[in-house]
């Protein structure tokens, strides 16, 4: 069951409350990226460099420059605001490190689900996840340079979205970009247990690949 940590307050302050929040996604979609741009204290990396050896499991189709993977999670933490701080778990992209995904998911509250519309199928297997656990999740679609620009409700299309599911356009390289899909996930979340949220933005583009239905 999720789970929120509070602790008493100080002189007077509001009492902080610190909510786990995973970041998932495909390989190479930028989780490590968005962690330590975002992070207020130095962020945990556990990074390898890529072997010959992966070659054969590790699908770098769209990624060749991309030259470490995550093998374990990334760590950081970002303050939204007085009283209110996230502690950020990236998970590892590869399907041979999904093992780790239900421990990294004990305790969390909701998700970021980072996609790549220039490789949109990879994120198919984490909305999947969460969907099938009923976590809460935003889907951030992380704007590469050279990517064509999507609609919101193009890519809510694509990927069989629940239609109060949010999708956010962003950069996973700028703190503040990264900050607002933090908070809409915050605001999202907050609408289940409860409180209310709003906010979206589009840019025009053309045809995405559609995820299977859901069985």
């Amino acid at each position: 069951m999720a789970s929120v940590h509070s602790k008493p307050s100080v002189n007077g302050a509001n009492p902080l409350v610190a909510l786990k929040i995973l970041v998932a996604g495909g390989f190479g979609v930028g989780k490590t990226t968005l962690v330590g741009s975002v992070s207020e204290i130095r962020p945990l990396h556990t990074e390898e460099a890529l072997t010959g050896a992966s070659q054969p499991v590790d699908n770098l189709n769209g990624v060749e420059a991309k030259t470490t993977t995550t093998v374990a999670m990334d760590f950081g933490r970002i303050t939204i605001r007085d009283g209110l701080c996230l502690y950020l778990f990236g998970t590892p992209g590869q399907d041979r490190f999904w093992f780790m995904w239900d421990e990294l998911t004990q305790g969390a509250l909701g998700a970021v689900v980072l996609a790549d519309t220039r490789r949109l199928a990879d994120c198919f297997p984490a909305v999947d996840y969460f969907e099938h656990r009923n976590i809460p999740f935003v889907v951030g679609v992380n704007c590469f340079e050279g990517s064509k620009k999507y609609q919101i409700d193009h890519v809510s299309d694509a990927l069989d979205l629940d239609k109060d599911t949010p999708v956010v356009l962003f950069d996973a390289r700028e703190k503040d970009s990264g900050k607002q899909v933090l908070i809409k996930l915050v605001e999202h979340v907050s609408q289940r247990y409860p409180r209310p949220a709003e906010l979206s933005s589009a840019q025009p583009g053309g045809a995405l690949p559609k995820r299977p239905l859901r069985q």
